[in-house]
């Protein structure tokens, strides 16, 4: 596996700086108070890994048709609490028709779970993956084709590890540029190791393990474009680091679709249509980003392409006391990690790696101011700490992470 060479901090250090962050989502005295007209909307999106996939196709179907699975119930219960306006949810497999995702709002999130008040998404959005669509190629060169690890993107299925965006606003789903078949060879400067694929492989090998959205939501009389994605986790390879590449070129794209047109000019959409977002509109990044900017086994600065972009606002860091704790408790890996603990976001296994990560990501356009943010990741003693748990988790091993902005109206 790929490590980071970084100075290893002290644990007292690490308790030190953790404590300070636990109060880090505050608004910054810098941001200047909105200006009179007519009233602002606060609006929280939110990203969550649910782990709702299962091991063959049509079964996350069979078990969220009844209000019973324990797991969906956590999962449901966790977005209750939390109550986002914009969610996004990866690892949910993907059905033509999008069955599983209404008989999940339908079955648990409409239904109060343990007394939280039900949250209702009038509208979604689910589109095809990459995962588990067979390429016809050995692309993990075992001599063998066929598998998973042979797919577009690792799946034992088509639609494996899907993901799908519910919001309580309306989705211009006219407008929803989706980015699933654009090519990892057209992107200028990518990190393809062109060494371990054959030209026939390059020339039909896809960027996205899962897929790019841009999902337009409706607020007001504002657009904000909720851009998500599920990068392969930086592991699973060998030496010529296929995944910790692609990964780091999936969370790029991001970087590029927002930047000046000149620099998103190669990027083009599943419909033909070209070109990265208008300048001017504001954006909502979302998604387990498989990569952590301190710790990990992702190619150095992967998740900064985003974390010190300029049009990304990273003024408030969601942070949680749960986190900081697990990291105490469990530390393996942790010990060594130079990231800050209240920052994970992912539960992994801590013996011997890689430890709690900062994995999924909420991050607002510059033009948004953000008013809280946090994870959901509750200490031992809260009675919501339930939800969470520790291995095998009730939920998942990730955590929901949700950032309040707020959305100015026209003026």
């Amino acid at each position: 596996m790929r490590t980071r060479h970084r100075l290893t901090r002290l644990l007292a250090a690490s308790v030190a700086a953790a404590t300070a962050a636990i109060g880090f989502a505050t608004v910054p005295a810098a941001q200047a108070a909105d200006p009179p007209g007519k009233p602002d909307m606060d609006v929280r999106f939110a990203t969550f890994n649910a782990s709702l996939n299962r091991n063959a196709a049509g079964q996350l179907v069979a078990d969220l048709s009844t209000p019973a699975n324990a797991q969906a119930q956590a999962v449901a219960e966790i977005i209750q609490r939390t109550s986002p306006d914009v969610l996004l949810v990866n690892e949910f497999d993907y059905d033509e028709g999008g069955v599983a995702a209404e008989l999940f709002r339908d079955n648990y999130l409409e239904v109060s779970q343990n007394g939280a008040d039900p949250v209702h998404y009038p509208y979604s959005f689910v589109a095809p993956s990459n995962t588990g669509v067979p390429s016809g190629f050995d692309l993990n060169n075992n001599g063998v084709v066929g598998g998973p690890d042979d797919a577009y993107g690792f799946g034992f299925f088509p639609g494996q590890y899907g993901m799908v965006v519910y919001s309580k606003y309306p989705i211009d789903d006219g407008a929803v540029r989706t980015f699933q078949h654009f090519l990892w060879k057209d992107m200028p400067g990518n990190l393809m190791p062109t060494e371990f694929y054959s030209p026939e492989e390059q020339a039909v090998l896809r960027l996205s393990s899962k897929s790019h959205w841009d999902v337009p939501v409706s607020i007001g009389e504002r657009t904000v474009h909720f851009l998500v994605s599920h990068p392969t986790p930086p592991t699973f390879d060998g030496a010529e680091d296929r995944n910790g590449r692609r990964n780091n070129d999936e969370i790029r794209f991001w970087a590029d679709y927002i930047a000046s047109p000149t620099r998103s000019a190669y990027i083009y959409d599943d419909a033909g249509g070209t070109g990265g977002l208008e300048p001017g509109s504001l954006f909502v990044i979302a998604g387990d980003q498989n990569s952590d900017p301190n710790d990990g086994d992702s190619v150095e600065g992967s998740i900064e392409a985003l974390l010190g972009h300029p049009k990304v606002n990273t003024s408030v860091t969601p942070s949680s006391e749960g986190a900081v704790e697990a990291s105490l408790l469990q530390g393996g890996a942790n010990l060594s990690h130079t990231g800050n603990p209240a920052h994970d976001t992912a539960d992994f296994n801590d013996n011997p790696a890689p430890g709690n990560l900062r994995a999924d990501y909420v991050l607002p356009s510059a033009s948004l101011r953000i008013l809280d943010a946090a994870v959901f990741w509750p200490v031992q003693a809260d009675p919501l700490s339930r939800l969470t748990g520790t291995f095998p988790f009730p939920s998942s091993d990730h955590r929901l992470v949700w950032v309040d902005v707020r959305l100015p109206h026209h003026r």
